[in-house]
């Protein structure tokens, strides 16, 4: 089953954006290529655009033991051929309004970050304690992509920041296990909530107070 559909329009608009990064950028792609549909869709798709645009590499890693989420991509940057993790990942196949949040990590890897607002970057080269960042969405969620910049940018500036992308509609374990009623859904360190979007200062100040109250 074909998920992922490429018209005019879109490789239009992909290749305005992709044949014009500053920087290549790897998907790590963990999965297996022989096992749901999904995986299958989330290699092709990988293969598809390294396939369309020098800018895109990817490497098709196996199964990781004691995990059972996938596929999961891992958006890395490179130097020297040598890929860089900033700690962006998307679990599950992005489609529909989160393919955007996918050329959103691409962007986010490529840029270094420097779409984000400078008070943020000097907020966050201020941070010394590790922070996850989950959002939950899915491909019906229009405003998924707005907070999945923010929270990508912000993994890629700072080395103590993680981001996850999780395609709840997928994983469907994962609003029962934090009672999600809304989405987009932020979760920091798995045990700080908030729903809707929020800005770059906003997001900072949620994270302040998480560290404020641990």
């Amino acid at each position: 089953m074909n998920r992922i559909p490429f018209d005019n329009e879109t490789w239009k608009q992909l290749a305005e954006i992709l044949n014009h990064l500053p920087k290549p950028i790897r998907l790590h792609l963990w999965c297996d290529e022989n096992g749901t549909n999904d995986e299958k869709e989330a290699v092709r798709l990988a293969a598809t655009l390294k396939e369309n645009f020098k800018t895109v590499d990817y490497r098709l890693f196996p199964r990781r033991p004691n995990y059972s989420f996938y596929p999961v991509y891992g958006v890395m940057g490179l130097d020297d051929r040598r890929p860089v993790d900033f700690g962006i990942r998307i679990i599950g196949l992005p489609v529909g309004y989160q393919m955007t949040s996918l050329i959103t990590a691409i962007q986010s890897a490529s840029f270094r970050g420097m779409t984000s607002e400078a008070v943020s970057r000097i907020r966050l080269g201020k941070l010394e304690r590790d922070i996850a960042l989950e959002l939950i969405t899915d491909g019906e969620d229009e405003m998924g992509p707005l907070m999945a910049q923010i929270i990508f940018n912000f993994a890629v500036i700072s080395p103590f920041v993680k981001s996850y992308l999780i395609m709840g509609n997928s994983f469907q374990e994962t609003y029962i296990r934090y009672s999600i009623k809304y989405l987009p859904h932020v979760v920091i360190n798995e045990r700080y909530h908030f729903e809707g979007v929020v800005s770059e200062a906003e997001l900072l100040e949620e994270i302040t107070k998480f560290l404020k109250n641990e």
